[in-house]
């Protein structure tokens, strides 16, 4: 099993095999969080207007997302997972636009099969990665807005790589490391109130959950729904 590590946009256009498009603040933690909370399924878009438009048309209930940062006029939700966290969601179809996680996730054309990943979800979309036993794995660490690296991200394929290859890991140590980064001053800049504090527990809450995010195409769509992976 070869296993490469590579980030941004680009990362995820050269992306081949399996593949793990990662956006740890906060997209795919957001999307874990309300596929947990019970959405039945999330559709992930390019823009504002194509996710509004699939609102329009009653192909999903519920528009979520951010555009630098902020909630986007007409959505529902900002990218926040401790926004999410009190939803009811259940059997609702959500549309998710982000600057990072949902352009990696359309880059990735070469992807045979294909995950959105997070640290909520390592240790499991590490198992389903697994399975089938591919002979090339990808994880794209997308940083801010696909275009600059980010501690979280970065981390997050670095662990994810270990649970690949059969080590434990080192959870706390994870988030020490992200915990003393510079991507955590952004969540207590007054400047941006639309950044919650209370998102960064959520996303450094490792392993939170017992499922992957797995991401397939319907009728040319990107659509991520819970994968249970197989134990061991």
């Amino acid at each position: 099993m070869d296993i490469v590590i590579d980030s941004l946009l680009a990362g995820a256009a050269r992306a081949a095999g399996t593949v793990a498009i990662i956006d740890v603040f906060r997209a795919f933690t957001t999307a874990a969080v309300a596929l947990a909370n019970g959405a039945r399924r999330i559709l992930m878009v390019g823009s504002v207007a194509e996710a509004l438009a699939l609102r329009a048309a009653g192909l999903g209930e519920i528009c979520l997302g951010e555009v630098h940062g902020q909630t986007p006029p007409g959505f529902d939700f900002g990218n926040s997972p401790h926004e999410i966290a009190a939803a009811d969601l259940r059997g609702r179809t959500l549309i998710q636009r982000t600057s990072a996680g949902t352009q990696g996730v359309l880059a990735a054309h070469g992807a045979g099969r294909l995950y959105a990943a997070a640290l909520v979800t390592a240790e499991a979309t590490a198992r389903a990665m697994r399975a089938g036993a591919p002979q090339r794995i990808t994880l794209v660490a997308m940083g801010e807005e696909g275009s600059v690296r980010t501690e979280e991200d970065e981390a997050c394929a670095l662990y994810l790589r270990d649970r690949l290859e059969g080590r434990p890991g080192d959870a706390e140590a994870v988030r020490r490391r992200i915990l003393a980064g510079r991507e955590i001053a952004r969540f207590h800049d007054p400047a941006r109130p639309y950044l919650h504090p209370a998102d960064i527990a959520i996303a450094l809450d490792i392993d939170r959950y017992d499922f992957a995010v797995r991401v397939d195409l319907l009728e040319g769509r990107p659509v991520a729904r819970i994968e249970q992976p197989p134990r061991g």
